[in-house]
């Protein structure tokens, strides 16, 4: 995204949100993006970066949720999950290598048989983590939290992290109380070996559009 920043210009959150959707011109509802360049070695274990945020205003995408699980198949249907099963999902997605989710959840007796899939699951994001919530007993509270809006986020290889803070329809405010929240959860995020600044950049963009830089 860097080598569409507009002459290196910065701007408030306010005013790039409104420089964006100036230029979010597709004939779709493009996303709006936020990247956040962070001063991490994404090679050490002690400075990754994982957790979640509850976007107060949604992302203004459906979020398509695969749950495995042998104790809580009627409530994870209740809440709304898009797939449900237990070792027999497992079998298949081993079998075919497919999966088709945004996120997957778990309870934890699950978690051992999913061992055989880890390989699928990994390389896609879909491999539920403790640490993201995605392992739990309660499944419906986490799948209603991920249908309203709850953005599991971590950093990639080259430490950046990449998140939806909704659609170029979206009110101004609604976009700017989004990308606050995220903010401030990317930021509580700071592994405690990571040193100095953390969050180096932020630059945010529709999903067609150039990118801008926030001054944060």
């Amino acid at each position: 995204m860097a080598e569409q920043e507009n002459n290196n210009k910065t701007f408030t959150i306010t005013e790039a949100i409104a420089e964006i959707k100036k230029n979010a011109k597709a004939k779709f509802d493009e996303s709006i993006e936020a990247h956040f360049r962070l001063n991490i070695d994404p090679k050490k274990s002690d400075q990754q970066v994982r957790s979640s945020v509850q976007l107060p205003n949604g992302t203004g995408k459906t979020v398509k949720v695969v749950v495995f699980t042998t104790t809580q198949k009627k409530e994870a249907e209740a809440a709304g999950a898009d797939l449900v099963g237990g070792e027999e999902l497992v079998e298949k997605v081993r079998t075919t290598g497919k999966i088709e989710a945004d996120v997957a959840v778990a309870t934890p007796e699950m978690m051992p048989k999913l061992a055989q899939v880890a390989k699928i699951l990994g390389p896609k994001g879909l491999m539920p983590n403790p640490k993201s919530g995605t392992v739990t007993p309660k499944v419906g509270a986490v799948i209603e939290s991920l249908k309203k809006g709850r953005a599991d986020f971590k950093n990639d290889n080259t430490g950046n992290i990449h998140q939806i803070i909704g659609k170029a329809s979206f009110e101004d405010a609604k976009l700017e109380e989004n990308f606050s929240v995220l903010l401030e959860a990317v930021r509580k995020a700071k592994p405690e070996a990571a040193k100095g600044k953390f969050v180096k950049g932020v630059v945010i963009c529709s999903t067609m559009g150039k990118a801008v830089k926030i001054d944060i």
